[in-house]
């Protein structure tokens, strides 16, 4: 591979400089890609391998990240589950039958990859092709709690009530759940990798919302499960939002890289996942709304942090947001890889 700087610093190996990729670096910020949003869908954008291939590759030749991430979104299994999914204009995701009882998770399908999300496997082979080897992409999924929480809830929550009720009243119903998610986040996964996926992220993006107790008993088990499922030798970075105060728990879910927000400083949260494992953060992403010189000064407040250490991959402490100036993103990454390469 002609650039293999975040496959190294995945395996915590020396590169020649701090990688970078940014999570939802293929987006609305972005106007080439509003130019296709504005014919098409999100989800024909998803199912169309040709337009997903395509949007995947706009921020590796605008901005010159180290790492392609598939164009897809952590919901796409849900059709295959037999779960109703509409991307409502300004609403985001509404799911039209959540799981709420013993019989909705009866309901639930196993899905099959190559038959349930076909268009997706071919996109990941299409941007393989169109790579020809000059970086390495990254598959993805949502954690087993993010994926739950959302089919339970019905969409987007701001206490989850749904879930967590769901967790206290009924905790068998709960496991029950969980371990189908499981089953159903390890084949689509393990698809990926088989169409060439080089990385894979796991997204917990709304795992802070629960407190250590709850973690510990009933995610974690889960999380561990799809990470230790993963074939081959293939890096699994373990994301996660707002849980910095039980990082150590998120450690033990496992993952050769964990990934952290900004609400803990890197050095910190290096300290407490240890040596043994690579990290990735954690600019805050509307750091990028500011001036050049704030840009410059906080992403080298994280790379002083990181200290030259192998095994840090610099991204965002979440995704890229809407409206960030194209120049800002592009002047990050530019100085990420200048300021490394010189050692800090």
């Amino acid at each position: 591979m002609v650039n293999d700087t975040f496959l190294k610093a995945c395996r915590r190996e020396p590169a020649g400089y701090t990688p970078v990729w940014l999570m939802r670096q293929a987006g609305r910020y972005m106007k080439e890609y509003m130019a296709i949003r504005s014919k098409h869908s999100f989800l024909e954008m998803c199912r169309t391998p040709e337009l997903a291939c395509e949007v995947t590759l706009q921020p590796v030749e605008k901005l010159g990240v180290d790492a392609a991430i598939i164009f897809a979104d952590i919901l796409l299994p849900l059709e295959g589950m037999g779960i109703k999914l509409e991307f409502a204009k300004n609403e985001g995701p509404v799911i039209h039958n959540p799981v709420r009882t013993p019989a909705d998770i009866d309901a639930i399908r196993i899905i099959e990859p190559v038959e349930d999300v076909p268009y997706l496997l071919e996109a990941i082979r299409m941007v393989r092709r169109e790579l020809e080897g000059k970086l390495p992409l990254i598959g993805f999924s949502g954690a087993p709690f993010t994926l739950a929480s959302y089919i339970i809830e019905g969409g987007g929550s701001r206490n989850y009530v749904h879930a967590k009720g769901l967790m206290y009243r009924e905790p068998a119903q709960w496991h029950r759940l969980m371990e189908k998610i499981t089953e159903i986040i390890v084949r689509y996964l393990n698809a990926q990798i088989e169409a060439g996926a080089q990385a894979v992220q796991i997204f917990d993006s709304w795992a802070g919302c629960l407190g250590p107790e709850d973690y510990r008993e009933f995610v974690l088990p889960y999380t561990r499960k799809v990470i230790e499922s993963v074939r081959g030798d293939v890096p699994v970075i373990n994301f996660s939002t707002n849980t910095g105060t039980y990082l150590d728990l998120v450690r033990e879910a496992g993952g050769d890289v964990v990934g952290v927000d900004w609400r803990v400083r890197l050095d910190r949260a290096w300290e407490v996942v240890g040596d043994d494992v690579a990290i990735q953060g954690n600019l805050d992403p509307v750091t990028l709304f500011g001036p050049a010189s704030e840009i410059e000064k906080r992403a080298g407040r994280i790379l002083e942090m990181a200290a030259n250490r192998p095994g840090h991959i610099f991204n965002l402490g979440h995704g890229v947001i809407v409206g960030t100036p194209v120049d800002n993103v592009k002047r990050l990454v530019d100085f990420v890889h200048e300021q490394s390469s010189r050692g800090g």
